[in-house]
């Protein structure tokens, strides 16, 4: 791993995953211009994530049977393809397919993001991950205003063109510059899918890194599939200003190479503690920007810069915990956390529609906030029933009449992530 090859894998995931972002400063303008109500242009962000929610569990484990390199290109082809298929669509039901087939093969960013974790020094993980889900976060964040700045200056349709320019280049470049990498699992395709989905029921660490993660994600997508539709009705902002609003999440990108040292450091409890309490707080704050104005829009600010880092260092520190299990299963691991977190993801936003629909912005803010509580109240559950088992192992082993030695005691075993 060399310093220009992680800086374009990292341009690899920002600009593939971009491409689910495209349409979210844009609903206003795709509901008049294709015909469609405002809550039908929202179905569009929620196909996004259902789109890679299901690349995910499909797609992403072919990187256990298929040479990765290979996976990666193709892929990020398809999503180029696709992109271009979407700027030609004629209504909103051809767009909603387009955008689904796209989120189904951007899922390269989730090929590339294990690719880069097997390539790095086991010393130096957390950094890797931190670089690399920085770009994915970066292209998230950016394509928002450069979306609503192209449309405005352009039309929609352009940037759906511009889009799938780019990622047909950074194709091309990851195709020269990456080492071809073959791991076989040594199964057949239906028997790795059912490999995958098993690992919940193996892995207590995914399953409850996975639902943690979920929470925090459908909590997060909650605020910002509602953001365009309260910024152009409280405030009177245009696709241009409401794109740029996403800049907001620089703040993540600033947080996640943070998060990565922490957990190098042996902080991952305390990352994952720190973001789980802060999301709720981010909630109380954005709540209060619903009134419009000079204070709301503080309030607003303020809220937001909270519940990007929270979610950004919460995933970063996720995700380590999940590729630290097996690295044999490590494109498997991922391909069940991320579809477990994307689904969450795609479930807030179509919960998020209904809200705004039917209860305006306080009830958007409710939704959310519901959601941040809970990821740390699993959290703390969890932690909870850890500590109940640890001592119930103590007990046992002080009453057993054979005492091993401190290195095969339970309790001085390493720390569960």
């Amino acid at each position: 791993m060399t310093r220009p090859l992680l800086l374009l894998m990292a341009l690899a995931t920002g600009l593939s995953v971009s491409a689910n972002y495209l349409a979210q400063p844009l609903l206003d303008m795709l509901a008049t211009d294709l015909g469609v109500s405002d809550a039908s242009a929202a179905t569009i962000v929620t196909a996004a994530q259902i789109g890679y929610a299901v690349g995910l569990l499909l797609v992403v484990p072919l990187g256990d049977l298929v040479e990765r390199r290979r996976l990666a290109v193709s892929l990020l082809g398809a999503t180029a393809a696709l992109l271009v298929a979407s700027s030609l669509a004629p209504s909103g039901r051809v767009l909603l397919v387009t955008t689904t087939l796209t989120a189904l093969t951007s899922v390269a960013a989730q090929v590339v993001v294990p690719f880069a974790v097997t390539l790095a020094d086991p010393a130096h993980r957390g950094r890797v991950v931190g670089v690399v889900m920085s770009g994915l976060l970066l292209g998230s964040i950016v394509s928002r205003p450069i979306s609503g700045a192209l449309a405005q200056l352009a039309g929609w349709r352009s940037v759906y063109v511009v889009c799938g320019v780019l990622v047909a280049g950074v194709a091309v470049a990851l195709w020269h510059r990456l080492p071809t990498m073959h791991t076989p699992a040594g199964i057949a395709y239906p028997a790795l899918i059912r490999s995958t989905l098993g690992l919940f029921a193996t892995q207590p660490v995914l399953r409850r890194r996975a639902l943690v993660g979920a929470l925090s994600l459908a909590s997060f997508n909650t605020f910002w599939t509602a953001s365009t539709f309260l910024l152009a009705s409280a405030y009177g902002w245009s696709e241009a200003a409401i794109g740029a609003f996403g800049l907001m999440g620089i703040a993540g990108v600033v947080a996640t190479p943070v998060a990565g040292r922490l957990v190098d450091a042996g902080r991952a409890r305390a990352v994952t503690r720190g973001s789980t309490l802060a999301l709720p707080v981010a909630w109380g704050a954005i709540a209060l920007g619903g009134s419009g104005g000079a204070a709301g829009f503080t309030w607003l600010t303020l809220g937001v810069l909270v519940l990007v880092v929270a979610q950004q260092m919460l995933l970063n520190a996720n995700q380590n915990a999940i590729y630290a299990l097996d690295p044999a299963l490590r494109n498997r691991l991922n391909a069940a956390f991320m579809t477990a977190f994307f689904v969450g993801g795609a479930a807030g936003s179509a919960a998020t529609t209904l809200a705004w629909v039917h209860g305006g912005w306080g009830a958007v803010s409710v939704l959310g906030a519901t959601l941040a509580a809970s990821t740390g109240i699993v959290w703390l559950e969890d932690r909870r029933r850890v500590r109940r088992r640890a001592w119930t192992q103590r007990r046992r082993r002080a009453a057993s009449p054979v005492r091993g030695s401190a290195r095969t005691d339970p309790c001085c075993s390493p720390r569960t992530p």
